[in-house]
């Protein structure tokens, strides 16, 4: 059985694909390890969301009005006759949407730490500009016969996801006169995007252009910090909004996407426009406001309020990149093993499964030392120190077991070359299957060249390795 592991091709073979079977073990401990650490990072993130602030939904302005709609229901007794008239009466409550809102904000990026773990915050300096239409009774449905409505005053509301992201006191000027914001949204139904917000009395010259029926003008300007995400939804029959930033990796997304955006290593510039007439976000706060689930509103859908997001990304997130990397972990442990194996072929040596068992676990450890590093240092600095560490480990180990430090140096090179390769596909994530594919192509081209004229029979059955029939030297690659 000795000899025939020292002496078979085949025999050798199979044992080296059996040792990166077993490699890939410490490889899967290593992925859920990467796996355990990101769920840490989200969990780093909640937490600061839960004692800071979270994503940021921006609902509003609005007006809202409360009103009472009264009518008289007539009790007959046994002949059908009036036994007595009782008055009834339910409050009620009526949204009013705006003509226009035109936003300006500026969305200043914050980084805050929970333990080692870095989430990014922002602050959106915003500045609104708009105008409520004239109030039109005619809007106010009865809903029993013959009733009567007493109106109260409406208040402006600004509905928001988390309310705890507002810094110092807005400042709000309804008709052209300053008004107080208080807390909370009067009339909101539990669980209606409105049920997160603050509001201020209509009041002054605003109540009484309300009044008179003419449109009420309104400018607010508030800070408001979030994490990452910022979404805006376009209730007014003109949504306009011009955002920037010094941060150069938005990500835009939402229902409706920018109609202008500029994204340069100094920051973005973007802009919007959403019609009414597109959205169904107004649908889907009266229907939150009648009872029913939010995410269940407006013309059937099941996800969000409509709405148009920018978030302001991680570049490289070191958790999914490592994962990335270490998908390729048995594929590397196989192609330098390959590599040593070919030496052992071509050079005549003796390798100890021992020796390719340390060469695989050199390499499964690149993908810890790279998630241990990654969380300190910046990812390509990290994955630089890494592969730097292992390609001269290997080199010192390939330089003593095939005596020759000529030999080793050559060989640290193709392991260098592979994690060059592998760097690669972690930056270009869009062509990773196409550079992936075409590494494994020319992998096997360049294996089934070098051999294309070993006879294998005979390597498995003389004592050592047999001499290449015809040209062979001009077959043997030149790192070898």
């Amino acid at each position: 059985m000795k000899d025939m592991l020292r002496n078979s091709a085949l025999a050798k073979v199979a044992l080296l694909v059996l040792i990166t079977i077993v490699l890939c073990i410490p490889l899967a401990q290593i992925r859920g390890l990467i796996d355990e650490r990101g769920g840490s990072q989200l969990q780093a993130a909640h937490e600061l969301a839960a004692s800071h602030a979270g994503p940021q939904v921006v609902v509003g302005p609005l007006l809202v009005m409360p009103y009472v709609e009264r009518w008289t229901e007539v009790e007959l007794n046994d002949k059908g006759q009036v036994k007595a008239r009782i008055a009834r009466s339910k409050p009620m409550t009526h949204l009013v949407f705006p003509e226009k809102v035109d936003l300006k904000g500026r969305m200043a990026p914050q980084e805050r730490y929970r333990g080692i773990f870095k989430v990014l915050f922002y602050d959106l300096d915003g500045a609104w500009k708009g105008s409520f239409p004239a109030f039109d009774p005619a809007a106010l449905a009865h809903t029993e016969k013959d009733s009567t409505f007493e109106l109260q005053p409406p208040v402006f509301a600004f509905g928001l996801q988390d309310v705890r992201g507002i810094q110092g006191a807005p400042a709000l000027r309804l008709a052209g006169e300053t008004a107080k914001f208080l807390p909370r949204i009067p009339g909101a139904a539990d669980g209606s995007w409105l049920a997160r917000g603050i509001h201020a009395p209509v009041a002054g010259a605003a109540l009484q252009a309300w009044e008179r029926r003419e449109p009420v003008a309104f400018d607010m300007k508030m800070v408001i910090i979030g994490q990452e995400r910022l979404s805006i939804a376009p209730l007014a029959d003109e949504t306009t909004t011009h955002l920037t930033s010094t941060w150069p990796h938005p990500s835009f997304g939402g229902q409706f996407l920018a109609v202008q955006r500029t994204v340069t290593d100094s920051g973005f510039e973007a802009s919007w426009a959403v019609s009414s007439l597109v959205s169904s976000a107004r649908k889907q706060i009266l229907a939150s406001q009648g009872g029913r689930d939010p995410r269940a509103a407006g013309a059937g859908q099941a996800d969000a309020l409509d709405s148009f997001d920018v978030t302001l990304a991680q570049p490289l997130n070191v958790y999914s990149q490592s994962t990335r990397a270490v998908k390729y972990g048995a594929l590397f442990v196989a192609l330098v093993l390959m590599a040593a194996f070919m030496f052992e072929l071509f050079k005549k040596l003796r390798l100890h499964p021992v020796q390719y068992a340390l060469v695989g676990l050199a390499i499964a450890l690149f993908f810890l030392l790279l998630l241990a590093l990654s969380e300190k240092v910046e990812f390509w600095l990290a994955y630089t120190a890494a592969a730097g560490a292992s390609v001269l480990l290997l080199m010192v180990y390939f330089s003593a077991v095939l005596k020759g430090w000529k030999r080793g140096v050559s060989l640290a090179g193709y392991v260098a070359l592979l994690y060059g390769t592998l760097y690669g596909l972690l930056a270009s994530e869009n062509n990773a299957l196409l550079l992936g594919a075409l590494l494994l192509f020319g992998m096997l081209a360049l294996l089934m060249i070098a051999t294309r004229r070993v006879d294998w029979y005979a390597l498995s059955g003389r004592d050592s390795p047999a001499p290449m029939s015809g040209s062979m030297s001009t077959a043997v690659p030149a790192s070898a």
